[in-house]
């Protein structure tokens, strides 16, 4: 159930950019999945996303749009905020398995909110 105290939301590199131009079912589901985490919840289709930063507690939620895959890959590692570090369209017609190099952004923005937390922690 979600808690009383409301984390801030912080948006790493084009997050939220990518985020607005999806169709609006899968931005107000996931903007849904969003509030829930800021709030101590977690959606139904919310999922740990494993193998990509080890034990960072980063999730990912998948929606389906019109035979489309909507993605946003957050953290809730730290303390204040729920960082959403990447949303995309997974393009890939074969298997579920996300590709590389949206892995790739997903770590270097991890590392972005890691040094974006750590200089919050230190004002």
């Amino acid at each position: 159930m979600a808690g009383d105290v409301e984390r801030a939301v912080r948006w790493v590199g084009s997050a939220l950019d990518d985020l607005r131009a999806f169709p609006a079912e899968p931005r107000a589901a996931i903007g849904y999945a969003l509030w829930l985490a800021q709030t101590g919840g977690k959606a139904p289709r919310v999922k740990p996303l494993k193998g990509v930063v080890p034990g960072a507690g980063v999730l990912e939620v998948v929606e389906q749009h019109d035979g489309n895959a909507y993605r946003a890959v957050y953290t809730v590692r730290f303390e204040d905020a729920v960082y959403v570090l990447h949303a995309f369209q997974k393009k890939s017609k074969k298997g579920i398995k996300t590709p590389k190099h949206e892995i790739d952004v997903i770590r270097d923005r991890y590392r972005t909110a890691e040094t974006d937390y750590q200089a919050r922690v230190q004002e």
